[in-house]
């Protein structure tokens, strides 16, 4: 990234600990705000995700920065046998992992604490990694992407789901209306924490997106990387192979 954002510019932590503790503090109304702040459209790409990998027929799934678990949840549908979903934050796994055994979900999706820039798994292990939602929290870019790729097996996949910023008018205008003035709004009504989502907004506008965030993919050694706009370039879907 351009800049580090961090959630509490005050703070003396490190980003890593200080976007731990945000998604901790948050985790309880994470969820529904999601809802909110997306107006449920973050459903239907998590769907197009699931859509993509489907057709790789992975055994052995990754979901990193799983968070509540959803996109760990849906992944279910892709037919794989094993599903890790690790997150930095306890307070989201524990709700994620409610929603796993409601679903009766516990034979096939796992739940760890972990970082995403020292992963606990051996090379060549996963046939696919996904993260929705999380690049942009992690502390160091690159060294997180080279860790998806030691984990990923050979020929595996690797997509990404993150917020992008339009580039067309008035999309561009409206998206930066929205996410400077009314986002942080509606985290502060929500989880009384409008750092958490002043946060969550400022980070994605100076995220490298699109062509630049293809780029990077290809120099930690990706390839057939392609990137998929959605909904008016509000997010992207990224899809890179090792």
């Amino acid at each position: 990234m351009t800049k580090k954002v961090t959630p509490y510019q005050d703070s003396e932590l490190g980003k890593k600990e200080q976007v731990t503790q945000m998604f901790d503090k948050i985790s309880g109304n994470y969820d529904g705000l999601n809802r909110v702040i997306s107006f449920g459209i973050d459903i239907k790409w998590r769907k197009r995700v699931v859509a993509i990998l489907k057709k790789k027929k992975p055994d052995m799934l990754l979901d990193i920065a799983t968070g509540t678990g959803d996109l760990a949840i849906n992944l279910v549908d892709t037919g794989a046998k094993k599903i890790i979903g690790l997150d930095i934050s306890p307070g989201m796994l524990e709700v994620g992992k409610q929603k796993v055994l409601d679903k009766k979900l516990a034979k096939t999706i796992e739940m760890i604490v972990g970082d995403s820039e020292n992963l606990p798994f051996e090379d060549n292990t996963f046939d696919a990694v996904t993260v929705a939602f999380g690049v942009r929290n992690f502390e160091t870019l690159e060294k997180g992407l080279e860790e998806i790729r030691r984990v990923l097996k050979p020929k595996g996949t690797f997509v990404v789901l993150e917020t992008s910023v339009p580039t067309k008018t008035p999309y561009k205008q409206g998206y930066g209306l929205y996410t400077k003035y009314i986002l942080p709004k509606i985290g502060r009504i929500f989880s009384k924490d409008d750092s958490a989502y002043a946060y969550l907004s400022k980070s994605a506008s100076v995220f490298p997106h699109g062509q630049e965030f293809n780029n990077i993919l290809r120099k930690i050694g990706f390839i057939d990387v392609v990137n998929k706009p959605q909904t008016f370039g509000v997010a992207s879907i990224y899809i890179a192979t090792k």
